[in-house]
């Protein structure tokens, strides 16, 4: 079996808050393969042995920063949405520090 391996399409980071953008495949109701992207958001942190580490919860300082790289994950894809074509192939990851 041949599997593909999900790779980011766009990151939006300001700090050790990130939002990714993910493309996915999914199949509807009648069986067609439809794409569709999702968002993840997450907090690095270095844990007592110093190694990195990723968390979904965020502190009160955190809030503004997520809001801040969620905003950005929207535009993009309210943007992303507007130029999109059926014969659209994706492009290397792009990471945006905020």
């Amino acid at each position: 079996m041949n599997e593909t391996r999900n790779v980011p399409e766009k990151k939006f980071s300001t700090g050790v808050i990130t939002a990714t953008v993910w493309q996915n495949q999914g199949k509807s109701r009648n069986g067609e393969i439809v794409g569709y992207r999702t968002v993840s958001l997450q907090r690095r942190y270095k844990d007592k042995n110093g190694v990195w580490q990723s968390a979904g919860s965020f502190r009160v300082n955190d809030l503004p920063k997520a809001g801040l790289v969620l905003q950005k994950a929207y535009e993009y894809l309210v943007l992303r949405e507007q130029q999109e074509t059926s014969d659209y192939v994706g492009e290397d990851v792009i990471e945006e520090v905020i």
